[in-house]
């Protein structure tokens, strides 16, 4: 039995240094950002990447390495970055932590060279992986101490030879964006002579910032235009220090569609990592509050993509429901007995006036801007009116045109109002429940029910839903005329219908008369 005196001597083979290195990343493509991101770590403000079919160079002109420095490089799991956290120069947040990254170049090549330079030291070291593993229990690798090269200046140069596999510069170039502090301030990266620009999106943005006690959660998300929808990339980028280490979906696996919009990047530098940096210690209590955090964002998010899509239906709405009131303006011109505001003078082509009937837009200056639903209150009556009120004259109010009141439209609401001379109906698109009426009637006000089920089915092809609504429109425009008559009142709606779409393969005519009605006696 050994005594106290004895010890045991622990070894780490050279085999498996090799392995850890060659399986620290799922893909071998990993190797070459690891490379960019110690230029990073070095303070370089430029790193070119040059790829070619035998070979690898990683170049920068950061502060490059002396003799100590290539010594702490080769210390295999050394806490010089740990320690050291921030860089001299940029006071940069260092991103390696393991010192073993530089052996994972050996799963596509077989021998990669370091060649630096640091004020008046330079030097070129070869580590060779058959040769290192040949030599057998020693632990040297070769190193050469080389000339200075004032016209180089600083910085290390990385060469990976004998390469196992090719690497496309576009693939590259697609992970160096998101593996990179590509965003940073003084620095640049660029792969056969092309800059490496961080990717961007187009759509509303929502900027993010959130404190929690173990440090701030910063970024933006940015909900994508309903044509760049896309499964492709789905979710959102989590960054630590300036690196994407994994894309998160969140609760949005539950969004349907709408998670196919949702881009953004979210820094959270407190989140700790595994060692190979592409997942989250999950258990921990940094990630746990990460999560938490998160939350109420995510739900901010889809109050968000909620407004932006009834918004945009609402658009949609909003140009079905102007053709179908061109439409039945047209069957109107076609039929002018059927107004129920008797007959409708008509305006020469060119003129502009009241006896003109025409689709009014409230609220719009664009088509494509959403329509703004605009509350009229009713007159007050004449006993709470102030006292100069019945100074006015009979002229004055007879200008003054009697608004109807929306009493019960929502913010969402979608409204047109169609005139006949100086009459009108107004139409107005709201969501009254699935159990409400279709369609009804107050005074001069159309309300169409958008939440009735046959209201949803037709609304889903635009033909349809223009269709849809003229013929609600005409219903309630046949029933003014003789509400004591809903047999009569129907046979007008159906031949208004039939001038509305006389012809559906051409626009409504705008300002075109083929007749005038006659003048009243």
């Amino acid at each position: 039995m050994p005594d106290e005196s004895s010890y045991l001597t622990v070894t780490v083979d050279k085999g498996h240094i090799i392995t850890i290195g060659e399986r620290l990343y799922e893909q071998s493509i990993e190797l070459i950002r690891e490379l960019v991101n110690n230029a990073y770590d070095a303070d370089a403000t430029r790193v070119d990447v040059t790829i070619s079919e035998n070979e690898i160079v990683v170049s920068d002109n950061g502060e490059g390495m002396d003799l100590e420095g290539l010594k702490q490089y080769f210390n295999i799991g050394s806490d010089e970055k740990l320690l050291h956290p921030v860089s001299p120069r940029f006071g940069r947040d260092r991103i390696g932590q393991f010192g073993i990254g530089k052996f994972a170049s050996l799963a596509a090549a077989s021998r990669f060279e370091i060649v630096t330079q640091k004020g008046g030291f330079a030097a070129r070291v070869v580590f060779d992986k058959e040769r290192w593993i040949r030599e057998g229990n020693s632990w040297k690798i070769p190193l050469t101490l080389l000339n200075p090269d004032p016209k180089r200046g600083d910085g290390t140069t990385v060469r990976l030879v004998e390469l196992k596999r090719s690497f496309k510069p576009e693939d590259v170039t697609e992970k160096i964006s998101q593996g990179v502090p590509i965003r940073a301030r003084d620095f640049s990266v660029y792969v056969n002579g092309y800059r490496v620009m961080a990717k961007t999106h187009t759509g509303n943005r929502i900027p993010v910032l959130h404190g929690t006690k173990y440090g701030v959660i910063h970024g933006e998300i940015v909900i994508l235009p309903a044509y760049r929808a896309s499964k492709e990339d789905m979710g959102i980028e989590i960054k630590v220090k300036g690196v994407t280490v994994r894309r998160e979906l969140f609760e949005m696996a539950s969004w349907g569609k709408a998670a196919t919009r949702i881009r953004g990047e979210i820094n959270a530098d407190f989140l700790p990592l595994t060692s190979d940096r592409s997942g989250f210690i999950e258990d921990s209590y940094r990630y746990k509050a990460f999560l938490k955090a998160m939350g109420p964002i995510m739900n901010e998010v889809r109050r968000a993509y909620n407004q932006l899509a009834s918004a945009q239906e609402n658009r949609r709405v909003a140009r079905a429901v102007k053709e179908a009131m061109q439409r039945v303006h047209q069957a109107l011109l076609l039929n002018p007995e059927f107004s129920p505001f008797g007959v409708v003078p008509i305006a020469e082509e060119s003129a502009k006036g009241g006896g003109e009937t025409a689709v009014e837009t409230p609220s719009t200056k664009k088509e494509t801007e959403e329509v703004e639903v605009q509350d009229i209150e009713p007159e007050p009556p004449p006993e709470e009116q102030g006292a100069d009120s019945g100074q006015v004259g009979d002229t004055e109010k007879a200008k003054k045109e009697k608004k109807p009141s929306l009493r019960i439209a929502t913010p969402n609401a979608v409204v047109r109002r169609l005139k006949f001379g100086d009459a009108g109906v107004t139409c107005c698109l709201d969501h009254l429940g699935e159990d409400g009426p279709e369609c009804m009637t107050e005074g001069t006000i159309i309300y169409i029910n958008r939440d009735h089920p046959l209201y949803k089915r037709e609304s889903k092809k635009k033909e349809a839903h223009v269709l849809n609504i003229a013929r609600l429109i005409t219903q309630e425009i046949s029933l003014m005329k003789d509400p004591e008559n809903p047999r009569e009142a129907f046979n007008r709606q159906s031949r208004l219908l039939r001038d509305a779409f006389r012809d559906t393969t051409e626009a409504p005519p705008k300002g075109k008369r083929k007749k005038r009605a006659p003048k009243p006696a």
